[in-house]
């Protein structure tokens, strides 16, 4: 007689719950083996996986054996139970083992499968191998073979969807566990189903109570979650110890990380990155190092500021790669000078600052002249070999400061002196140059107010005579500064300052509408054929606005552009030949007219007077100044005057002072004069008593001598 078993439901259903719980603890620890760097903790992990995945599998197991009901009693022999157990614990460890490797390819996820799968049905079959009844068993082939390849199908697919799964490791997790708990439940059911029992006809059949068998499935069920609980609760904890450690161990990267990058900050900080050298911060450092230890050890310091004379040339020139090159090989010379306890840096550009300890103060004059020497060896650049000087301002501690700020700013001003002592030598720091320095800075600032305020500043006009007219036919304009403490101060006392200090463009712009408007009153005054000549600065000579600016000018005045005349000097036409030719053609389109000054003093180029289109050339007063008893001045004076004629060009004469300078003059052709003899510079209304008192056209001139 075949017996017809029965199955509870909701045992099955804890049966799975139980085998998903048993699934996702030893996916857990086996995260938790595969992050651990010890190997003898990382075998605790896989040990305590596999008690968690094989106890899970039994008790699913027994679970499902108490929700198969049938008609005959039914035990398990002890024994042969645990030895079951057993054999399911030795693949489930295995199959730990290798998900800590954690599979990477589809050959790992079989292997990884085969083993769930051998776990499973050891598990089972060992487990219905145990049991014990007056039936007699028999095995459905079809579903047997079902209950094997079911679980290994299904942890194949599972372990595939953790290879291939892009969702986050929680998510993941839950899946794949999901999946297993599946496998082995289904895998008990259908194990189950493929076993049929029979007894003889006329055996007593026993009726079993399904709340008996309920009860301690929910106490086998209880015991088991509670363990898997307590598994999932360490590795839990473990893995928050983990994430602690990971984050102290970033944290500690990170300070790492940011000491390194500190270091390196410093080190781009204080050095200079062409020549390796400290810059100013880390010389300022260093300095005042210095400092404290001569202070305690009363001896002498030197801080020396080096200058490359014309640096700017070899950029110009050979490129600013030559020029870091330059600088490179330099650098490496200076530091070749100086003994070890010296100390040497670039702030910058071609500028180096050395300092050195001293034994007496005239130890600095012999470093300097051997840092001059050495410096003027040759460097072969680009095949060329090319020969650098430097100019090199000296302070001494504590003669001239005890501060590094005082002691750099007076080694500056020293350098400057340098500078304008002809370069190639060395200075050292005098009170006179601080004086001096901030007589100047004084100077400056009022200077630029005075512009900004159009208060203080005013124009002197000098006569020009017409030598052939014997009238006053121009003026020259000269600026004059009223100062408030010092006086009338001439052009030679602030031009420098307001070149030096980039405001020089405006006080000529100043300068020019000043005059423009002068020229219009004198046109009213009924002098309409005056023409003003005005001073034009070499570095306003590189403006490529000056056309417009002096457009502007006479548009604003209502002055014609044959009324006014633009002098410019020798050097500064030749600073930038091209673009002087270019701006004072423009300038000869508007109708202005164009003179030379000083000429004689600078390159005296005949190449270049062709070029421009001049209208005047001025004779420099110093070949004025020694005739007639000076031969050779009045024979360059004869020269100059006939090339001038030679070319179409006017001449003028510069500081005539005698009679005889100007019979001289008048015998050799000169067309113009302009001196003491005739008149000083004079305001604008002194002007014009000077100019009510000229002779009319016609008339002998009057005696000029005392015109001074």
């Amino acid at each position: 007689m075949l017996l017809e078993p029965s199955y509870s439901p909701w045992l099955i259903l804890l049966a799975c719950v139980i085998a998903c719980a048993a699934a996702y603890a030893g996916l857990e620890m086996a995260e938790r083996a595969r992050r651990c760097q010890r190997p003898g903790t990382r075998n605790l992990w896989c040990w305590m996986g596999a008690l968690s995945l094989s106890g899970g599998i039994w008790s699913a197991y027994f679970i499902v054996m108490l929700a198969y009901q049938t008609q005959v009693a039914i035990r398990h022999d002890l024994p042969t139970t645990l030895a079951a157990l057993l054999c399911g614990f030795v693949p489930a460890l295995l199959t730990l083992h290798l998900l800590v490797r954690k599979p990477r390819s589809l050959r790992l996820c079989a292997q990884v499968a085969l083993c769930f799968g051998l776990a499973i049905v050891a598990m089972r079959y060992g487990g219905m191998s145990a049991m014990r009844s007056g039936a007699s068993s028999y095995w459905q082939p079809w579903l047997l073979m079902l209950s094997v390849a079911l679980p290994v199908a299904c942890a194949f697919a599972a372990f595939l969807l953790e290879l291939r799964s892009a969702e986050r490791h929680a998510q993941r997790q839950g899946a794949v566990a999901l999946l297993l708990g599946l496998a082995i439940t289904l895998a008990h059911v259908a194990g189950l189903a493929a076993l049929t029992l029979a007894v003889p006809m006329g055996t007593a059949l026993l009726t079993q109570s399904a709340a008996d068998g309920g009860q301690l499935a929910l106490l086998v069920g209880c015991v088991t979650l509670l363990s898997l609980g307590i598994g999932l609760w360490a590795a839990w904890g473990d893995r928050a110890q983990e994430h602690k450690v990971r984050e102290q161990l970033q944290v500690s990267t990170l300070i790492s990380q940011l000491d390194l990058a500190r270091a390196s900050l410093q080190q781009v900080a204080q050095f200079d990155s062409l020549t390796e050298l400290l810059n100013r911060q880390g010389l300022d450092e260093a300095l005042g190092e210095k400092i404290q230890a001569h202070r305690q050890q009363g001896t002498p310091l030197a801080v020396m500021f080096l200058d490359i004379d014309h640096f700017k040339r070899i950029n110009d020139s050979l490129g600013h790669a030559a020029g870091d090159e330059m600088l490179r090989v330099l650098a490496e010379r200076i530091n070749g000078v100086l003994r070890d306890k010296d100390v040497i840096a670039r702030f910058g550009g071609d500028e180096f600052c050395v300092v050195a300890s001293l034994i007496d103060n005239e130890e600095a004059r012999h470093l300097a002249q051997r840092l001059l020497l050495r410096i003027k060896e040759p460097v072969v650049l680009d095949g060329r070999s090319i020969v650098m000087t430097s100019s090199i301002g000296i302070s001494l501690f504590p003669k001239d400061g005890e501060s590094c700020e005082e002691l750099i700013k007076h080694a500056d001003l020293a350098l400057y002196q340098s500078k304008g002592s002809g370069r190639n030598n060395a200075q050292f720091f005098s009170t006179p140059l601080k004086t001096k320095a901030s007589f100047e800075l004084q100077l400056e600032e009022e200077l630029r107010n005075a512009l900004q305020q159009d208060r203080g500043l005013l124009l002197h006009y000098q006569p020009i005579l017409d030598l052939d007219s014997g009238q006053v036919s121009k003026l020259e304009a000269l600026v004059r500064w009223q100062h408030p403490q010092h006086g009338l101060l001439s052009p030679e006392r602030f031009i420098g300052i307001a070149e030096a200090n980039g405001f020089i463009a405006e006080l000529d712009a100043w300068v020019l509408h000043r005059a423009c408007r002068d020229l219009r009153l004198l046109a009213e005054t009924g002098y309409p054929q005056l023409r003003v000549a005005v001073n034009c600065s070499a570095l306003n000579l590189g403006r490529t606005d000056l056309p417009q600016e002096v457009r502007d000018a006479l548009a604003s005045s209502g002055v014609a552009a044959q009324r006014l005349e633009l002098e410019v000097t020798e050097n500064a036409l030749m600073g930038n030949i091209n673009l002087a030719a270019d701006l004072l053609q423009q300038m000869r389109e508007l109708g202005v007219s164009l003179s030379i000054d000083d000429f004689g003093t600078g390159y005296s180029s005949l190449a270049y007077l062709k070029r421009l289109p001049l209208d005047t050339l001025k004779i420099d007063r110093s070949f004025i100044q020694d005739v007639p008893t000076s031969r050779q001045d009045m024979e360059i004076i004869q020269a100059v005057i006939g090339m001038a004629h030679t070319l179409h060009l006017k001449v003028v004469a510069e500081g005539v002072e005698t009679p005889q300078q100007l019979a001289f003059l008048r015998e050799h052709g000169c067309d113009y004069l302009q001196g003491y003899l005739l008149s000083q510079p004079l305001p604008l209304l002194q002007l014009l008593e000077f100019l009510h008192q000229q002779p009319t056209s016609g008339e002998p001139l009057p005696r000029l001598s005392n015109c001074r």
